[in-house]
């Protein structure tokens, strides 16, 4: 983005900004008390920081920032593409890995390429065996989101003229194939690998940087990290901090770099113990991402994701075997590589995309920095239609008209009648969604062809007359299993968190049995036109005409089921009896935006993400500002706080999981807040509404050094909406 506007006679977009934060606070006020009172009040944004947000930042958004977004060719046979299921990858045979030059292992540096790091605590000490080893390869290569033909339309949902590879001209109204998009992928695949991991069996996974070979002349397009550098995080893995791919350390020891460069590997150790060595604390379904400072947002968009189940085989508690333990869904195969797959268990990756029409200027501060020489911005693109667009956007974040599962938009999965487990995960870098299962009669429609235009095409689908037809089983948060499963008619999925389902097949919510050939619709029913917040979800504002299908389910052939849904899953680890009198010395963190509003606008505590430093908690009401450092084996309350109205943000803490013990001013372990059930379970990523506190108990054992916790809309992260904390012997 340039630091001058198209429409602003060469003024500075910094100074504009200004004027607006500083004349329009007043006009914000009043307006909030007028016409708008009722409506920020629902919204969570009835407070001078809420209402600046709804009328004075809003405005400086849309009349200052140059913000055009393409709208994507409309594909024209959804719900055709088979939904891809990932395989377990294979681990490396150890008579392969001793033959490296450099083979993984406890001394001192073993950890990296660079040789200056160590394993802070290898398995060996904790009684567990040597890690299980996987290779994976972080490669430049290309992806298609769907073998349907497009239709290229404008945003008033008309056709309009699309462009070859030679950036030439092609008329309205030609139906066309996409171009593959170009990605940055672990082993070249979107979603990269899935590992299988299991609670006593560590995993070392060898990350190994070849970004730059480029074996397809692929065009790199302007997004991804300038000087192709890695960063891998197991999110939210009880790993140690050399192990853990957070930028703190990343810039600070190892690389001391935001990444590690081309031709570099770093061997991620993760030991699959659960905190403490307590059985309670154990997880069930984690991912992997980059995590390179400044360009998280931009490599997970370019591809850089990946999945890791992890499963409990001890007294076959949770192991992937519906005969045995908690008989979850799920019938499990062993492989002669080592790895096993686990039938009727199956991830679901969402992610949103937009594809370049061609004409959409690309402009944004990291042109104004040169960071790609190569694409000339500003400047349109044609060579790249129908190809992933970006834009490093600060202000909200980035949001996509096209929905992805698994990499593919709008496919479809012929299923048994018989129960499945579904790991759902939100890997968009902005979106969040609300999902039910429904029926239709009549089944997708374009939103273009109802007459839908702009932000409403997000999505490209729509079942008017969908209906909810089934419930989910909850089962598991982004902490692990639940401690006894929740009937959810629906469920937000925020950016980062994971939520695990059992789906019955076999019957409606009215008991009515279904029959072969029959078709339900997993649908988002949260509409969310930017990065900032949704305008309608159930919780707030429903829209009953937004149901937009995102993946279409056949019922198939009846299958035997062996699993049951059980009435209890996993005890939480227990809150100590006086945790309020911690609350005078719990730790503050608040994430606003910057007053400015300069490209460096996200805070924390006013304050940007500084790799150096450990950032310092606001006074507390024993009137401290400690520094956020706690000592290994200790406990704790930090309390995060939405400063600024008007945004929402899912806020991830490093490490280990939480319990939200007040909401609000609220205490929760005792009165569940109907907006956020999962209050009750272990989380490592916080939902905040619009100017909402949450204070969470937290413990820190078994490693020390520094981590970071921040914001998971990760064009917040990227603009500073970071902090680093440590912890010390």
């Amino acid at each position: 983005m340039s630091d001058e506007s198209e429409n602003t006679n060469g003024l500075r977009r910094r100074a504009l900004i200004r004027l607006g934060a500083a004349g329009g606070a007043g006009a914000a006020l009043a307006a909030a008390h007028t016409w708008a009172s009722p409506l920020l009040a629902r919204s969570g944004l009835l407070s001078p920081d809420g209402a600046f947000a709804a009328t004075s930042t809003a405005l400086s958004d849309e009349l200052f920032y140059i913000e055009k977004y393409p709208t994507s060719p409309l594909i024209i046979s959804p719900f055709s593409d088979p939904l891809p299921i990932p395989k377990a990858l294979a681990p490396v045979a150890k008579s392969v890995v001793d033959t490296w030059n450099n083979p993984p292992g406890p001394g001192p540096g073993q950890q990296n390429s660079l040789r200056n790091e160590q394993h802070q605590l290898w398995p060996g000490r904790i009684g567990y065996p040597d890690p299980i080893v996987y290779k994976i390869n972080v490669l430049l290569r290309t992806h298609k989101f769907t073998t349907s033909q497009v239709l290229p339309i404008d945003s008033d949902g008309n056709p309009t003229r699309s462009f070859d590879a030679l950036g030439r001209r092609i008329e309205a109204g030609i139906k066309r194939t996409l171009p593959l998009s170009t990605i940055y992928g672990f082993n070249g695949t979107f979603p990269g690998p899935m590992i299988n991991a299991e609670y006593g069996k560590p995993v070392l996974v060898r990350f190994e940087n070849h970004l730059d070979e480029n074996p397809l002349n692929l065009d790199r397009q302007d997004f991804g990290s300038p000087d192709w550098s890695f960063l891998t995080h197991l999110h939210n893995g009880h790993t140690a901090p050399e192990s853990d791919g957070n930028p703190h350390y990343s810039m600070t020891a190892g690389p001391k770099h935001p990444g590690f460069r081309p031709q570099m590997f770093v061997d991620n150790l993760y030991l699959n113990w659960p905190a403490g060595g307590d059985d309670r604390e154990k997880q069930s379904f984690f991912w992997f991402h980059d995590h390179t400072m400044d360009h998280t947002g931009s490599n997970v968009y370019k591809g850089m994701v990946g999945i890791y189940p992890i499963y409990d085989p001890k007294n076959g508690t949770d192991m992937g075997d519906e005969r045995q333990g908690l008989r979850l869904p799920g019938v499990r195969t062993n492989n002669p590589d080592g790895s096993f797959d686990v039938k009727y268990d199956v991830p679901l990756v969402f992610y949103d995309c937009r594809l370049d029409d061609g004409v959409t200027i690309h402009k944004d501060i990291h042109d104004v920095q040169g960071e790609f020489p190569a694409a000339k911005n500003p400047a349109t693109h044609p060579e790249w239609w129908g190809k992933t667009f970006y834009k490093h956007f600060p202000n909200h974040g980035f949001v996509g008209d096209i929905f992805t599962v698994n990499g593919t938009a709008s496919p479809v999965m012929e299923v048994k009648r018989r129960k499945y487990r579904f790991r759902f995960l939100d890997a968009s870098v902005s979106r969040i969604y609300e999902f039910k299962l429904m029926s239709s009669t009549q089944g997708p429609k374009s939103s273009a062809s109802l007459g839908y235009q702009d932000d409403e095409l997000e999505g490209q689908y729509r079942i008017p007359d969908g209906q909810q037809c089934m419930q989910f089983t909850q089962i598991a948060s982004d902490g692990g299993l639940l401690p006894v499963p929740i009937k959810r008619d629906s469920f937000e999925l925020w950016p980062a968190k994971r939520r695990e389902v059992i789906v019955d097949f076999t019957k409606y919510q009215d008991g009515t049995p279904t029959t072969k050939g029959d078709v339900i619709y997993l649908t988002n029913v949260m509409k969310m036109p930017n990065g900032r917040m949704w305008s309608n979800s159930s919780r707030f504002f429903p829209d009953p005409k937004y149901r937009v299908p995102v993946l279409k389910f056949v019922i198939g052939d009846t299958a035997p089921d062996d699993s049951r849904i059980p009435t209890a899953l996993r005890p939480l680890p227990p809150l100590p009896s006086n945790w309020q009198t911690m609350l005078d010395n719990r730790m503050i963190f608040e994430v606003k935006r910057g007053s400015v509003a300069g490209e460096t606008e996200w805070l924390i505590n006013g304050k940007p993400f500084d790799p150096a430093k450990v950032l310092a908690s606001l006074p507390n009401r024993a009137g401290r500002t400690p520094l956020a450092q706690q000592k290994t084996g200790s406990f704790n309350l930090w309390e995060l706080r939405n400063g600024g109205g008007g945004w929402v943000h899912p806020f991830h803490l490093h490490m280990e999981e939480h319990r939200t013990v007040m909401r609000n001013g609220r205490d929760v372990t005792r009165t569940v807040d109907p907006g956020h059930p999962d209050d009750v379970s272990k989380e490592d990523l916080t939902a905040l509404d619009p100017g909402e506190s949450v204070i969470v108990y937290r413990g820190f054992r078994d490693f020390v050094g520094p981590y970071v916790a921040h914001c998971h809309n990760l064009a917040h992260e990227d603009h500073a909406m970071m902090f680093g904390w440590e912890i010390t012997p």
